[in-house]
């Protein structure tokens, strides 16, 4: 196992200091970081985003138009971690990736 340094007693995991990352970093910075293109689609009301990886590894995370800001960081924070393989929390109810 990888592991990176911290200032506390213990070393930190690197899949611990990413999910950290992934949910605390400003979204668009995270985004930016990744490569990631964002479009926006008119959706169904119960469509709240998706993520495809081109052959290239690029993503390209598809967003309803329309929807609560809140909605969106949640639902790219999960795509992100689970296109990244990062295990994240749980997300809130009624809230599920699937995978295609």
């Amino acid at each position: 196992m990888s592991l990176a340094q911290s200032t506390a007693t213990q070393p930190v995991d690197k899949p611990t200091l990413l999910a950290a990352h992934l949910m605390h970093a400003p979204l668009d910075d995270l985004l930016a970081e990744y490569d990631v293109e964002v479009v926006v689609v008119e959706a169904d009301r119960g469509f709240t985003g998706g993520t495809f990886q081109r052959p290239d590894g690029s993503l390209l995370f598809v967003q309803p138009a329309g929807r609560p800001a809140a909605e969106w960081e949640i639902t790219a924070r999960a795509l992100l971690g689970r296109a990244l393989r990062v295990p994240l929390p749980a997300l809130p109810t009624p809230f599920e990736v699937t995978e295609l």
